[in-house]
């Protein structure tokens, strides 16, 4: 079952590690000196690290919202999770100017999971008879959150620093200043080792009491868990979205919704969706590159608008 994502990732990693401004061959790769070897521990290694635990983190996160909300088309840009994360790293700048990264990125944590937990409680308190509304309100939602951020920047003169997290971009990372989203790998082993949870958080409130857990409890941690890579992602490499909606829906109409079966194939399509995204990003004006923002999301917005066609048939 995983063995085409397999071999395709694999390839995918290959082609990583070769393309980019400066040409590379194979023979290259193994030689341990010289500026090939230099380009590939310095640049190409640690972007493709970050590319693969980006992709892993996103489609993971997706997964989680999908079974707490209920709703195919949920993701951190359909609900307000990037925009919020963003905002948190306009007020650091200007209430702790001094934090480092990580000091950022737990003011994104905090406004990722206010605004992750204010959103659960919007799309609970209301109820949709149509699932598309449930993302409508989700992208209504994040505007205005993406509104204040832009007034924020404004008021406070920084706008010009939040370009730089409206748009997911790999071409800054580089050994030393990536590591951070290391932090995805915990993130991925509880999210498997509370797979079944999950799974059964996505049979409603009612289900998952009678079952005997404890329905509010597995949503908070799994929102924590979305808001700890969101922020992760959007610290390092910046907003990109639709990963988490469209690699778990393409998986779940083939291998279904048990999460403990499916998750390691929705990490690899994830990860493998971001790598084909950034090649192609590096190829369409070589030897400049387009933003993964804008490949990421065209691919993304495509494919979310031929799931909801789908979806209503």
């Amino acid at each position: 079952m995983r063995a085409p994502w397999l071999g395709l990732f694999a390839i995918l990693c290959g082609a990583s590690l070769l393309v980019g401004a400066r040409q590379m061959a194979w023979s290259q790769l193994f030689s341990l000196s010289g500026d090939a070897w230099l380009t590939l521990t310095a640049s190409r290694l640690p972007r493709l690290a970050a590319l693969v635990l980006t992709g892993v983190g996103l489609s993971v996160c997706g997964v989680i919202l999908q079974q707490i909300v209920r709703n195919k088309f949920v993701e951190p840009a359909t609900s307000g999770g990037l925009d919020a994360a963003k905002l948190g790293i306009l007020v650091s700048m200007t209430l702790a100017p001094a934090a480092g990264t990580m000091g950022r990125m737990l003011f994104a944590l905090v406004f990722c999971f206010a605004a992750s937990l204010v959103y659960v409680a919007i799309i609970r308190r209301i109820k949709f008879k149509n699932t598309v509304l449930v993302p409508v309100i989700g992208l209504m939602y994040g505007s205005v959150l993406s509104a204040v951020a832009e007034f924020y920047a404004y008021r406070y003169n920084i706008l010009q620093s939040m370009q730089g997290w409206l748009l997911g971009d790999f071409s800054k990372v580089v050994q030393g200043n990536y590591e951070i989203i290391y932090l995805i790998l915990p993130i991925v082993a509880v999210t498997y080792l509370y797979a079944h949870r999950f799974t059964v958080l996505g049979m409603g409130e009612g289900m998952a009491t009678s079952l005997g857990l404890s329905y509010s409890a597995t949503a908070a941690l799994g929102l924590m868990l979305v808001a700890v890579t969101v922020s992760a992602t959007v610290i390092t490499v910046g907003a990109i979205p639709f990963v988490g909606l469209v690699i778990p829906n393409l998986v779940a109409l083939h291998h279904g919704d048990n999460l403990g079966r499916t998750l390691p194939i929705v990490a690899l399509g994830g990860a493998s969706m971001l790598l084909a995204c950034d090649i192609l990003g590096r190829l369409l004006i070589y030897p400049f590159e387009v933003p993964i923002g804008l490949t990421a999301g065209s691919a993304g917005g495509v494919l979310f608008l031929v799931l909801i066609i789908w979806k209503k048939k």
